[in-house]
């Protein structure tokens, strides 16, 4: 069910504020779109051949769009910068059977951390073998699948968990699993993003002897076939250098692994994180560099220690389809509150909680009319009760913004159709994929009726 765009009211309008002297390019700067993004007459803009104004009417808002082509394009350019590694696309990101059958046919693995995205991927065709699933706190039903349907690792991330699968796996079964090591490097934009460092829910520790524990505890599980270690330490990493101290820790936990059992690994896991530009002029790790510095830093701890150099794994999710996302808003209201133009758009953290779980920065931009108006600074607010529910903070907009008109939000491909809610009984949005010029629905709008038919109590 879509819903009727709404028109401008007069009463309304934005109030007059102080304009900048000049427009800074900010408002005209596509940089952050995805490639395929093209200026139309009007101010519009289009996306994989499709216009962003037209799809708004189409399908209602809010809605995401996604370009097919740059999530493929960027599963490319990993695969390019990458060629020895396996590439695994991280679920958790975005997950649909399209997405699932895109990956698939670009060459990457999977990485889930419930049964219900293995489940999904499983139905939508994607090689089990291909995927790894992770969680640190998997329930019997994630590992009884995992193991039904022939899932390629296994991910241990606590002790309870090594006799847990083992006992699942049954005493004719073998599994592979790799355990994840927490290597002590703080890296991450947020703190809520951190997952190398101690103290944090995640993987057994390196500095405390858990992880040397537990890899002995699993060496001795005849079920168990130990391929490697895995490593998490972040998100919106956007510098290679902490990678390369994980590498140098990892390979020294290798060294007295082999030391102590005369086991060397295949394997060595190093997870994803990697940051890339949510708003004009942000940073973004650079790939190959990023590939040049694991390649070196792995091949010389390696022969420092003298170890076999393993095979790298990453696990990319919001890298390959962030960029590829845009999500459109219709303007409901204008007010100044003091000095602060708010801007309430008809969706919020119900379908992007990140500003508020996080202080992700985005950029909107108007879009399906032209203005000469110069830009004024504008909190860009939801619909929910909540006085945290603010999609973009302090942003530049026209200043003849007004109800009814059109936002688009770019990089907006992960972690938000994957965390939204029906928080205030607002349905979850859709989500649309363009392609060549065509729009198809891949994930429809939660309606109201939806929402009713889980209340059962009645």
């Amino acid at each position: 069910m879509t819903r009727a765009p709404s028109h401008a009211s007069r009463g309304d309008a934005a109030m007059p504020a102080p304009l900048l002297t000049e427009p800074p390019a900010e408002l005209d700067d596509l940089s952050v779109f995805p490639a395929s993004t093209a200026r139309l007459p009007h101010g519009d803009l289009s996306v994989g051949g499709v216009a962003l104004a037209g799809l708004a009417g189409r399908f209602g808002t809010p809605v995401y769009v996604l370009d097919e082509d740059e999530v493929r394009s960027r599963c490319r350019t990993y695969r390019a910068a990458f060629p020895d590694a396996r590439v695994l696309y991280a679920a958790k990101a975005f997950l649909s059977r399209a997405m699932a059958r895109w990956i698939d046919e670009e060459g990457l693995g999977l990485d889930v951390c419930s049964v219900g995205e293995l489940e999904l991927a499983h139905a939508a065709g994607f090689p089990p073998e291909r995927m790894v699933l992770h969680g640190n706190a998997k329930t019997p039903h994630d590992i009884e699948t995992a193991l039904r349907l022939g899932v390629g690792r296994i991910v241990v991330d606590s002790p309870s968990e090594i006799a847990r699968i083992a006992a699942l796996t049954g005493p004719g079964g073998r599994q592979k699993v790799m355990v994840r090591v927490v290597p002590g490097v703080s890296a991450g934009g947020h703190e809520k993003i951190r997952t190398g460092t101690d103290g944090q829910k995640f993987g057994l520790s390196l500095t405390d002897g858990s992880a040397q524990h537990a890899i002995a505890r699993v060496l001795g599980q005849p079920q168990l076939e130990l391929t490697g270690l895995h490593c998490h330490i972040g998100s919106q990493i956007t510098d290679a250098k902490p990678y390369a101290v994980a590498v140098r820790r990892l390979v020294g936990l290798m060294a007295r692994i082999k030391d102590n059992h005369g086991v060397t690994f295949p394997e060595l896991d190093l997870g994803g994180g990697h940051g890339v530009a949510h708003r004009p002029g942000d940073p973004a790790l650079d790939l190959t560099a990023l590939a040049r510095r694991l390649g070196a830093e792995l091949a010389t701890s390696c022969a420092a220690a003298g170890l076999p150099v393993p095979r790298t794994v990453i696990e990319p999710g919001r890298a390959i389809v962030a960029p590829a996302g845009v999500a459109l808003y219709r303007v409901l209201a204008v007010k100044h509150t003091g000095p602060n133009l708010f801007v309430a758009v008809d969706g919020g953290m119900s379908d992007n909680p990140r500003p508020a779980l996080y202080g992700a920065r985005y950029a909107p931009r108007l879009i399906g009319r032209s203005t000469t108006a110069g830009p004024v600074a504008a909190t860009v607010v939801g619909r929910h009760c909540e006085a945290g529910d603010v999609l973009a903070n302090d942003v530049l907009l026209p200043g003849d913004i007004r109800s009814g008109d059109l936002l688009a939000v770019p990089v907006a491909g992960a972690y938000q159709v994957s965390m939204a809610s029906s928080y205030n009984l607002v349905g979850r949005p859709p989500v649309v994929a363009v392609h060549d010029g065509t729009a198809r629905l891949l994930i429809r709008r939660e309606t109201q009726e939806d929402l009713r038919r889980r209340d059962v109590g009645a």
